[in-house]
């Protein structure tokens, strides 16, 4: 009788295997984001809050006949809703592979964990700019209504600029939030560290010590990323301020600070975390 030897250490040939379409990361991604009953009711609640935002500007303008608001500040409050909530999706995109320990099924059937990552940034700025597309498109229905209710002719002074800054603004609130995501790779924790950076102090302690003391109008827009882009989408807490290379030069450190470290920090730390 003749033995046959095993193979001690068989190995498997991949290198003709092609691998997933980007494309359809972005696809999955997308729909892993709505499918879920948590991503449901926040797109749900986000929406009710937008007819909620427009019904009260409505209310305002049909009740005061001297009050007018033009498409630009339509527009601005139509993208305070979906600034306060929508984030969190960015965040439960990647922390959700380690909550709900969906990573070992997300990276075994894509072992290139970097590749899930980026598919997942690129569903966050389509997010971002649906999310943008949707204000100007309510602020512009918003315009028309008041248009009607008031008589007078509607305003539309959206400037190009403005447009292009906030949505600037509105992607890099997005990519925060993802980045936080990153770093933690914990819902509550993300989610937490992101709504203080970007609401409770800029609010509750920049705003106070911005309005009563010299040395913090100097160095908070060094800090803090929305004083920094404040004179560009029209929302700085004093108007008075114009853009000015100082101010663009803010605008980049603060975004340095509060979104290009963590980004970095966060992809090193998905590449090397463990998968359990």
């Amino acid at each position: 009788m003749t033995a046959v030897s095993a193979d001690a250490s068989p190995t498997i040939d991949l290198s003709g295997t092609e691998q997933v379409p980007f494309g359809r990361l972005v696809s999955v991604e997308l729909r892993k984001m709505r499918d879920t009953r948590a991503g449901f009711w926040l797109l749900a609640v986000t929406g009710g809050l937008l007819v909620l935002a427009l019904g009260i500007t409505l209310l305002v303008v049909a009740l005061d006949d001297e009050v007018t608001v033009s498409a630009n500040a339509f527009s601005q409050i139509m993208t305070i809703p979906v600034s306060l909530l929508v984030p969190v999706l960015a965040i439960t995109s990647i922390t959700s592979e380690w909550s709900q320990r969906t990573g070992l099924v997300s990276f075994t059937l894509e072992p290139h964990r970097m590749r899930v990552v980026w598919a997942k940034f690129v569903t966050v700025l389509v997010l971002a700019v649906a999310t943008i597309a949707l204000a100007i498109v309510l602020g512009a229905i918003g315009t028309l209504l008041a248009s009607a209710i008031t008589g007078n002719d509607p305003v539309w002074n959206l400037e190009a600029d403005v447009f292009a800054w906030t949505l600037f603004q509105q992607m890099a609130y997005f990519t925060m939030a993802f980045a936080f995501g990153l770093v933690f790779l914990s819902s509550p924790a993300s989610i937490a560290i992101y709504y203080v950076v970007s609401l409770l102090l800029p609010f509750m302690v920049y705003g106070t010590l911005y309005a009563f003391f010299d040395w913090a109008q100097d160095l908070i827009p060094w800090i803090d990323f929305g004083f920094a882009v404040g004179p560009y989408v029209g929302q700085g807490p004093d108007p008075s301020v114009e853009p000015s290379t100082t101010t663009l030069m803010q605008v980049i450190v603060t975004f340095v600070i509060w979104i290009v470290l963590p980004f970095a920090v966060g992809l090193r730390r998905v590449a090397r975390a463990e998968l359990k």
